[in-house]
């Protein structure tokens, strides 16, 4: 595969990372259904079900955000974070667990775990091993249900998508899902092949996903704003059509660095192409995966 475009991801994304300024970052507080509010800054959409049990939350973004975080819960609850749920382990979802962890036991799917452990990178940033206190003290492999504030707040670990440790959460009394980043709404998905993701796998990921949740579901996807499932339902099936047209040139014999210089992913650019995963990029990934999943 051509790896100039992951080179040039790197590249790029390592300098946004080492100049991040958190101090001009806000928290954006978003009511989204019943108990469930969403929290924006940078990094991955935060969830927060509130109630009279207190306050259980689905990944906290940034560690140099905690204390703006720690705010914006406090201004929907005086009560401490008893429950930390991860949807997988990139850093922009998981670098605050450690800021919340002297109140709140840590659930993650085992290898969301295991990957926090070894640290590593992805899109260019590099995270290194986690902390003692920011591991997952709960882990699961299928799902996990956490009864709280009156809701089922169900973890459902899917097949390898985004990474291999996807999980994606269902509040089911609010009718709420996160769906971690197995859905974004920045453009083509980065899709974290060394992490154990599959971009055919994210395919098969939503589609598990759509048959469990309701039609009416609010979505809070891992980047980007409140959703629909109609909204889950385009982009999976954009992304079936990307697929298909990067094979459908691959099959005709046609080299990556051709199906770039043709430009095939054109027609989907004006709609996707606005995030940091350019079609470059997104064409090799799937050709990558392709490949891999072809042995």
């Amino acid at each position: 595969m051509n790896r100039l475009p992951l080179l040039l991801l790197a590249a790029a994304t390592a300098v946004s990372a080492q100049e991040r300024d958190f101090s001009k970052v806000e928290i954006k507080t978003v009511k989204v259904a019943g108990s469930v509010t969403m929290l924006q800054g940078a990094g991955g959409n935060i969830a927060i079900c509130a109630g009279d049990d207190g306050v259980a939350m689905i990944d906290d973004e940034f560690a140099p955000l905690a204390p703006k975080i720690h705010a914006a819960i406090a201004a929907l609850s005086p009560k401490p974070v008893r429950f930390l749920i991860n949807t997988h382990w990139h850093g922009d979802h998981t670098g605050g667990n450690a800021q919340f962890a002297d109140t709140a036991t840590i659930l993650a799917h085992a290898n969301i775990r295991k990957r926090l452990i070894t640290g590593g990178s992805a899109a260019g940033n590099k995270f290194p091993p986690a902390a003692p206190a920011a591991l997952p003290v709960v882990t699961f492999e299928e799902g996990v249900s956490v009864w709280w504030n009156g809701e089922e707040i169900q973890a459902i670990h899917l097949p390898p998508g985004h990474t291999d440790g996807d999980t994606i959460i269902w509040f089911k009394k609010s009718n709420v899902v996160h769906m971690g980043d197995d859905f974004v709404t920045y453009g083509f998905p980065f899709i974290d092949l060394n992490s154990g993701g599959s971009v055919t796998g994210l395919v098969a990921a939503l589609d598990l996903a759509l048959g469990q949740i309701p039609a009416d579901a609010k979505i809070i996807p891992g980047h980007g704003d409140l959703s629909t499932v109609a909204d889950v339902r385009k982009f999976r099936s954009t992304l079936d059509e990307i697929i298909g047209t990067v094979k459908k040139g691959l099959v005709a014999g046609k080299s990556v660095e051709q199906l770039q210089k043709d430009k095939v992913l054109a027609a989907w650019e004006p709609a996707m192409g606005k995030g940091f995963v350019k079609a470059d990029l997104f064409i090799a990934t799937i050709a990558d995966d392709l490949k891999r999943n072809s042995k």
